[in-house]
């Protein structure tokens, strides 16, 4: 569903924008999706603490009978029935910080994770206490579960944020058509799934959703996510726990590059979009890295760093997807250069993708897709070994807003089966398209310096041929002409003539 047809999360949205007042949209977005939560594990709660006080051989009151049906335990002060009684109280934010203890207190996978600070005295607690009115939908209970109420509401609210944060916020938030677009490519059907700069759990959401989409096991997949910022860490902790997804996020936020939380991981899917072009990284403490096994990256751009850390992390068949900008494809400074023509000589980039400009909320730069991989071929009929499919997506899309694009679902199948056919994973032969997408030989790459950017291979787009004779178009195209000519004669007489009957140019 494309955030462009939402109904009820964008009515909420206007509502809860209005409480908003001079709040910083980072602030609010914590209030917000904090109140959600709660909302959330609220619901469920007592959908099945009813369940319970009608079977007489059960103890609604026993946190036991919830952990087993993967519902969290909610004590009573922190039930939404007890807020919402107390949400015109002046210590309502108290109240709900105590909730959220309370919470964190009584169910381990949530210590540390949620929001408490609404006691605050910047915080407006008439207006918090409007906002907690405004939750008078459910999200929780299994009927909003089956249709992904909380998700739905979750999701548009993040990109909302990232849109009025701009460059700030966007970073932890993907478009959820790039997401799509890289899993629908991957198909993380079984194994270990890993994103180094997890953000809001974006990736795992929609790997969890494919497999769910396909009839596979979710408990085939075992996710594992990183994150450095402390408020994104706990967003991807409630996001990844409102859906029931168990996931290693380590135990506390925590860099990458300097503190690797998954040391020994070795990963069969590896999906992520690394902040673009990062120059304080670190990089001057990092020279001697056993990771930069293809050659050091600059300590002012810390694109090809995150590369190598994800060939790092690769599982022996293992496949990464992940997002950069466009200057990755092409830079030529000397150490990203050597670098990447290590990676083409080893054979580990498969596919490259230009994407359309305007796809995300928070920066103008244009963006490419990488795919790199230790086995070419791994899940297909057909031997890729020296080729790279290139593909050239920037013409794909459609404006969802003015200011943002989009993939609808029938954007990203095309794109997803050109790749899935070039590995002979389709019944349908893969064939270059002149424009769109062309699977090169190395030597051909070579010739290009080893530049990767699509446009360079895929060729201009086959234009249809047009068989009217040059004189005959001439032709057509005066008479069009002069008929227009004629049109517009007759329209400036015809307003002549009723300026005069009403008295004007008389």
């Amino acid at each position: 569903m494309s955030t462009a047809d939402i109904g009820f999360e964008e009515k909420l949205w206007l509502m809860a924008d209005k409480l908003r007042g001079s709040m910083d949209a980072s602030e609010y977005k914590n209030v917000v999706l904090g109140l959600l939560f709660l909302k959330y594990v609220s619901d469920s709660f007592e959908e099945k603490f009813l369940e319970l006080q009608n079977d007489e051989w059960a103890d609604p009151e026993d946190p036991d009978e919830y952990l087993a049906e993967n519902v969290f335990w909610v004590p009573t002060e922190a039930r939404w029935t007890f807020i919402n009684e107390n949400s015109k109280k002046p210590e309502i934010g108290q109240i709900i910080d105590n909730a959220m203890i309370a919470i964190e207190k009584e169910n381990e996978s949530l210590r540390g994770v949620l929001p408490k600070d609404y006691a605050r005295p910047a915080l407006d607690k008439t207006r918090l206490g409007e906002t907690i009115d405004l939750f008078s939908f459910r999200v929780g209970d299994k009927e909003s579960r089956s249709k992904d109420m909380l998700g739905r509401v979750y999701e548009y609210f993040l990109s909302k944020f990232a849109s009025a944060e701009g460059k700030g916020g966007g970073e932890f938030y993907t478009p959820m058509s790039v997401v799509k677009l890289l899993v629908e490519m991957l198909q993380p059907y079984k194994g270990r799934v890993y994103d180094p700069c997890c953000g809001s759990g974006g990736m795992f959401v929609q790997s969890e959703k494919f497999v769910e989409g396909h009839q596979g096991r979710l408990g085939d997949i075992a996710i594992y996510g990183q994150e450095s910022n402390p408020t994104t860490w706990k967003l991807a902790q409630m996001n990844l726990a409102i859906r029931g997804i168990d996931a290693n996020l380590g135990e506390h936020n925590a860099d990458t590059f300097h503190n690797d939380l998954h040391k020994g991981l070795k990963a069969d899917y590896i999906l992520a979009n690394p902040p673009f072009n990062i120059s304080d990284w670190g990089g001057e403490k990092l020279q001697e890295d056993v990771r930069w096994k293809f050659g050091t990256p600059p300590t002012g751009n810390a694109n090809y760093a995150w590369i190598q850390h994800m060939v790092s992390k690769l599982a022996p068949s293992g496949t990464a997807g992940f997002v950069l900008a466009n200057g990755s494809m092409s830079t030529s400074t000397t150490s990203e250069l050597e670098i990447r023509k290590n990676l083409i000589e080893n054979d580990l980039v498969e596919c490259i993708v230009t994407l359309p400009g305007q796809l995300f909320y928070s920066t103008q730069i244009p963006v490419c897709l990488w795919f790199v991989t230790n086995n070419k071929g791994r899940n297909g009929k057909r031997e890729r070994k020296g080729e790279i499919l290139f593909i050239d997506a920037r013409k794909i899309g459609h404006m969802s807003t003015r200011t943002l694009k989009e993939f609808s679902d029938e954007d990203i199948k095309r794109i997803a089966d050109v790749y899935h056919a070039w590995q002979g994973m389709n019944e349908e032969p893969y064939e270059n398209i002149d424009g769109f997408c062309k699977s090169a030989q190395l030597e051909e790459v070579r010739q290009h310096e080893y530049i990767l950017t699509p446009g360079r291979y895929v060729g201009l787009e086959a234009v249809e041929e047009d068989d009217e004779p040059f004189e005959d178009k001439m032709t057509r195209l005066t008479s069009e002409l002069s008929e227009q000519f004629v049109k517009s004669k007759e329209l400036e007489d015809q307003i002549r003539k009723a300026l005069e009957e009403i008295g004007y140019g008389v």
